[in-house]
């Protein structure tokens, strides 16, 4: 069958609310429903996805082209985010700071945070926890070397990020798989192997979140008492200009560390495995020179995965983006994922260029103030993983197709199964 393209996809059949229709569809023909939308002179308005949890409101605008999502996310005086950014649908105000926490805030509240929490990623603080990503690597393969096969998602993938990202804060190996359950539902919450009962959701989202929450609270009051050198200790204990974070803002920024810079990192890794296999002359060039390559392999495998489809606005103001008139309380989406395809920016934007270069990509986010605060951070975890694959078992591959995640937000792989040369082939 030949694959479709702009050509073969009518913008008026792109669907960006139906949830079993264009977002499970193969990765192709999202990529060709977006590119047909890219093409039409106008800023699509779609109707809201429909949940149980939540009425759906008057619908949103789809900004797919790169320019139009770097303005959106340069002028957040005028595209707001305290309204919700994770979901298109208005959610109760309370609901949005539990689970969002300064992602859903306009400064000068979400300034004030941020100020807080960027005393756990200094430049230092990351840079002690190089040996830790190293030694968790290494160990990862370790763990796999000798059986010659595995599900590449919960051996390797989603094993780093939750590692690094609980001993930032504390949080002791025997709560990782606890930890690790409960964001897999914050994010998979629309996925009936996440959350069966679908009539349930929201009980199953404020109870995940409840228990990350109790987790943090009682470590935070600990560490008050008895502090460490974990990133929980000094951001209990850092006072900006008088302010120390509430337990309730801690609780709720553990939550969202663990569901950004876990889950998206486990799925950029998840996805750069299953790409390299399907480019076998990438993973040559990688492996001929990894030095070289690493660094804009990494950007290039988290462009073209883009772990986060999308971030939501709402617009505090009128405004006129990419030409298009709009009021204030309209809703915009970001899609990330469409922008990081846009060919006036990338030659070749659906293929994989390792060597890709300048990458100006937006899977980070956009330029501004809600730019990825551990970007750094999970740059340098892809790095150290796929440097031990490609050095120790660098034939692993994948031996059947992804099975992805059902959600329009997060792109994501739960199981990739993966076979190499027990041993290590050097």
């Amino acid at each position: 069958m030949t694959p479709p393209d702009v050509t073969t996809t009518r913008p008026d059949r792109v669907d960006l609310s139906d949830i079993d229709g264009f977002w499970t569809a193969p990765i192709i023909e999202r990529a060709a429903g977006f590119a047909a939308l890219r093409e039409t002179d106008a800023i699509p308005f779609y109707p809201e996805p429909e949940f149980t949890y939540v009425q759906p409101g008057p619908g949103f605008y789809a900004l797919t082209r790169l320019d139009d999502v770097v303005e959106a996310s340069r002028n957040p005086q005028i595209f707001t985010s305290g309204r919700g950014s994770t979901s298109i649908a208005d959610m109760p105000a309370e609901f949005l700071e539990f689970f969002g926490s300064m992602i859903n805030m306009d400064d000068p509240r979400h300034a004030r945070l941020r100020r807080i929490v960027s005393r756990g990623f200094t430049p230092r603080r990351l840079a002690m926890l190089t040996d830790e990503v190293e030694r968790t690597a290494r160990a990862i393969v370790d763990d796999i070397i000798d059986a010659g096969e595995c599900d590449a998602v919960t051996a390797i993938s989603a094993r780093l990020p939750l590692k690094i990202v609980c001993d930032m804060m504390g949080v002791p190996e025997s709560q990782y798989e606890f930890v690790f359950d409960r964001s897999n539902v914050i994010l998979g919450a629309s996925d009936p192997e996440y959350v069966p009962d679908a009539e349930n959701i929201a009980v199953a989202l404020l109870q995940a979140g409840a228990d990350l929450a109790g987790l943090m609270r009682d470590l935070g009051e600990h560490r008050m008492k008895t502090p460490t050198g974990d990133v929980t200790s000094a951001l209990v204990n850092a006072e900006i200009d008088g302010e120390r974070l509430t337990p309730d803002e801690l609780a709720s920024f553990f939550i969202l560390l663990v569901v950004a810079g876990n889950e998206t990192t486990r799925n950029a890794i998840s996805w750069g495995i299953h790409l390299l296999t399907e480019h076998p002359d990438q993973r040559a060039a990688w492996l001929a020179d990894l030095d070289g390559v690493t660094p804009t392999a990494v950007d290039e495998i988290v462009r073209w995965a883009s772990p986060v489809i999308f971030m939501r606005r709402t617009l505090e103001t009128d405004a006129v983006l990419g030409g298009k008139p709009m009021s204030a309380g309209d809703k915009v989406a970001l899609f990330y994922w469409a922008a990081n395809r846009d060919p006036q920016h990338f030659t070749d934007p659906d293929g994989l260029d390792l060597r890709r270069f300048p990458n100006p990509h937006v899977g980070f986010g956009g330029a501004g103030p809600h730019f990825c605060l551990g970007a750094h951070l999970a740059r340098r975890e892809m790095s150290v993983m796929f440097r031990e694959l490609l050095t120790r078992i660098p034939d692993i591959h994948a031996t059947g197709e992804p099975q992805r995640l059902r959600s329009m937000f997060i792109n994501g792989i739960k199981h990739l199964p993966v076979a190499f040369t027990p041993g290590g082939a050097r």
